[in-house]
């Protein structure tokens, strides 16, 4: 059996390789009895976001055109073949009924030719699956859905399944956990190849749910919770999104809500699903991504201005959600023109 480690989802599943251009043809091979969230996660998060953001060439494609099954019973209708595959800058094998059983040869050559001519290939949930199938994870870590960890371990030891991870990013390979996890490898993919600015925007375009802290190492950018529920709140929260260099106690923001603070906590968390410090947390720690992405300021700067007070405190709250230091992420992440 292939090993199974302990503490996956408590360290960064992330590793250097050189760099690749950002994607702009980005393809997803929907195979028999495909995944129906799966197929709406990807055409949602690279499908059109209107004028105000820029938009990928996206196809969602089959071994042939034409009608799909799903694993709810409604055909989906799929306008592109395997061809298609050939002209993507990003490849997404999605999550499928017949997952048992290796995909058609043809199949199993477009992913093999796909990452050979170097684009970036990607899988969630029981998607994974068909890139052991093809070869492209032997002596690699991945992840898929839990429930199914320990069959995909057991079929391709070659592979070092790491069952407690959202996602694994192992450069041109990246691959992630089951059902909404599809959310957090494709906004990851978003951010790791064209920034957290536009990962966030389109983040917020789809009112995706809080940033998930834990035990699951994240470097995506955490999205602004929907808070457009109650004008007073929302004054408040626009206010100390713009004075993040501040410390924003909450009866300060109560304050300024006219609210007691026990009334702000509970309207807060009914509004965003989420606590004032938690939401405050997640913003701060988003500026600071962005700082250290697009920026050459010091570490201590960033601090000063995202309302940590010192490089010290920074780095604390950094490595416990992000997994990593500050200098450590902006050596990940910070493209070169």
């Amino acid at each position: 059996m292939a090993h199974l480690p302990l503490f996956a989802g408590f360290v960064p599943a992330v590793c250097q390789t050189a760099p690749v251009p950002p994607f702009k043809t980005v393809a997803a091979y929907a195979p028999p009895g495909v995944g129906m969230l799966a197929a709406g996660i990807v055409c949602e998060v690279f499908g059109p976001h209107g004028a105000a953001l820029p938009g990928f060439d996206f196809a969602l494609c089959a071994e042939r055109p034409g009608p799909v099954a799903t694993d709810c019973g409604v055909p989906l209708s799929v306008a592109h073949g395997l061809d298609r595959l050939a002209e993507a800058d990003l490849l997404l094998a999605l999550p499928g009924a017949q997952f048992r059983t290796p995909p058609a040869p043809a199949v199993l050559d477009a992913l093999r030719a796909a990452h050979g001519r170097g684009a970036v290939v990607a899988a969630h949930c029981v998607g994974t699956f068909a890139l052991a199938a093809a070869g492209l994870l032997d002596g690699r870590r991945a992840t898929t859905h839990w429930r199914f960890a320990e069959l995909l371990a057991d079929r391709h030891p070659r592979v070092t399944v790491e069952p407690d991870a959202l996602y694994v990013d192992e450069g041109d390979i990246v691959t992630g956990a089951g059902a909404a996890a599809g959310f957090d490898l494709c906004l990851h993919l978003l951010r790791r190849e064209h920034g957290a600015a536009l990962a966030n925007a389109i983040a917020r375009d789809m009112v995706l749910p809080s940033h998930r802290d834990g035990g699951q190492a994240q470097y995506l950018a955490a999205p602004v919770p929907e808070d457009g529920q109650d004008e007073r709140l929302a004054a408040v929260l626009g206010w100390a999104r713009a004075h993040l260099h501040e410390p924003l106690p909450v009866t300060e923001l109560a304050r300024r809500a006219m609210m007691s603070k026990r009334s702000f906590a509970r309207r807060f968390t009914a509004a965003t699903g989420t606590t004032p410090h938690a939401w405050l947390r997640s913003l701060r720690l988003s500026r600071a991504e962005e700082l250290l992405e697009t920026t050459g300021l010091p570490v201590e700067e960033i601090a000063r201005q995202v309302g940590y007070g010192s490089a010290a405190v920074l780095r604390e709250q950094f490595v416990r959600r992000r997994g990593i230091p500050p200098r450590a992420y902006r050596n990940a992440f910070t493209r070169t023109p």
